[in-house]
């Protein structure tokens, strides 16, 4: 039997306990929620940041493996500088955060973002203070840290960011500003850090929370879907249901969004975990 790997386990274990409430949440429309009359039920904020994580690792690793893994087979890039007006790439893993980070930064919720390090490429990606601290302490029992940050009284929880796909690991060992140059997979990287002014939410602001996260992710893909427009015909995927495994395609956001509401179904983290015991 294969090895359930190091990110799947630190999933499953975490988002257990809570994944029937990730199920009700991502399955059902916030109208439903509202007729249900549970509106106003409460969930901590480290509960609504640790879901949160888990869409956003989702996510990530979907990019992550088969956008830009399975992308670059097909000679599809990608450029830290992609934003650039004469570079036609797509972003990395890490920009593509840095760019829903951004969205959620401009947004009405005051929901943060931050991928950190130790051993960053960017210097304004290394963690100081306090969030140094709880990181050292994570490379050492690889538990997810929420603490109170004593300068902006914001409850904040912090994620590891394990190395889950060869591109991750080819970029950051390869990469000409990097201070680390023997990542290997399961490694882990560095932690998503996520902070919310309240020690609790309502299902309505968790809801807005989600929402304004999945919209930040809408608008980058979107981004990316622009650049690919911008490439000679013969090399420009085709943009509809099918993935780079498939061949020259990428998947719009709506296929996207279909492949993240199914890999955070509940039922496959029960499934993971007899797994991941056996």
């Amino acid at each position: 039997m294969s090895r359930v790997s190091r990110p799947v386990k630190f999933w499953t274990l975490t988002v257990l306990g809570g994944a029937a409430l990730l199920v009700y949440l991502f399955a059902t429309a916030p109208t439903a929620l509202e007729s249900a009359g549970s509106a106003k039920k409460t969930m901590s904020t480290q509960e609504a940041l640790t879901l949160l994580a888990l869409e956003n690792d989702i996510t990530r690793t979907l990019f992550t493996k088969e956008i830009v893994g399975k992308g670059k087979a097909h000679g599809l890039k990608f450029d830290e500088d992609w934003a650039d007006e004469d570079v036609i790439a797509g972003p990395l893993p890490a920009l593509f955060l840095r760019g829903v980070a951004s969205q959620l930064a401009a947004s009405d919720v005051p929901l943060g973002l931050f991928l950190g390090s130790d051993f960053p490429i960017e210097s304004s990606n290394k963690f100081k203070d306090r969030q140094m601290d709880e990181f050292k302490a994570m490379r050492q029992d690889l538990l997810p840290k929420h603490f109170i940050d004593e300068a902006t009284r914001e409850h904040v929880s912090m994620f590891p960011d394990f190395a889950s796909a060869g591109p991750c690991v080819s970029c950051h060992n390869e990469h000409a500003r990097t201070s680390k140059s023997d990542w290997q997979l399961g490694d882990l990287m560095g932690a998503t850090t996520w902070s919310y002014p309240s020690d609790s939410v309502t299902t309505d602001e968790f809801l807005a929370m989600l929402g304004e996260y999945r919209k930040g992710v809408e608008v980058v893909w979107s981004q990316y879907l622009a650049e690919l427009e911008q490439l000679d015909p013969e090399m420009q995927p085709q943009i509809g249901d099918e993935w780079p495994s498939q061949g020259l395609f990428i998947p719009t956001h709506a296929a996207l969004r279909d492949s993240i509401d199914r890999m955070a179904n509940g039922a496959l983290f029960l499934d993971l975990l007899n797994h991941a015991t056996l």
